[in-house]
């Protein structure tokens, strides 16, 4: 199923993106010449690892009942050498629920395997882009 994104002119860098049935705004923040209107890309980028690993803490967690109350992943991004080639991003999991020590550390092994952290770092993405035939033509 295709993600969509399409350019929204309320603003002047805003775009909606569609998921499935869902659709919520992007943008760029004005010191970028957006409006802060949403997230950015980055941002939606480094937020797809923080719910990856949450949602495979909880699963892990459902799964061998360990008693995991709550969690809250922070992803924070040091981008100061993307250009150079290097991303990076810390994750810190707050776990909440009466867990043993050996638990906690069960769950961080989990969050570590998660699959958007495999994706970000174990796997060769190979990305293609071409143009749509051009509107009211045939292709």
């Amino acid at each position: 199923m295709p993600i969509v994104v399409t350019r929204d002119r309320s603003g002047k860098m805003k775009h909606i993106v569609t998921v499935r049935q869902h659709a919520f705004p992007i943008d760029e923040p004005a010191s970028n010449g957006g409006e802060d209107a949403g997230p950015t890309a980055h941002e939606l980028y480094d937020s797809a690892l923080g719910a990856c690993k949450a949602m495979t803490v909880l699963w892990y967690a459902h799964r061998k009942q360990i008693p995991l109350e709550d969690i809250e992943v922070t992803v924070d991004r040091d981008d100061s050498e993307e250009r150079k080639g290097l991303y990076r991003l810390r994750v810190t999991l707050a776990l909440g629920g009466p867990l043993t020590e050996t638990q906690r550390q069960e769950l961080l092994t989990v969050a570590a395997k998660c699959p958007v952290h495999r994706l970000m770092t174990q796997v060769t993405t190979e990305i293609s882009t071409q143009l749509a035939a051009p509107a009211g033509t045939t292709g």
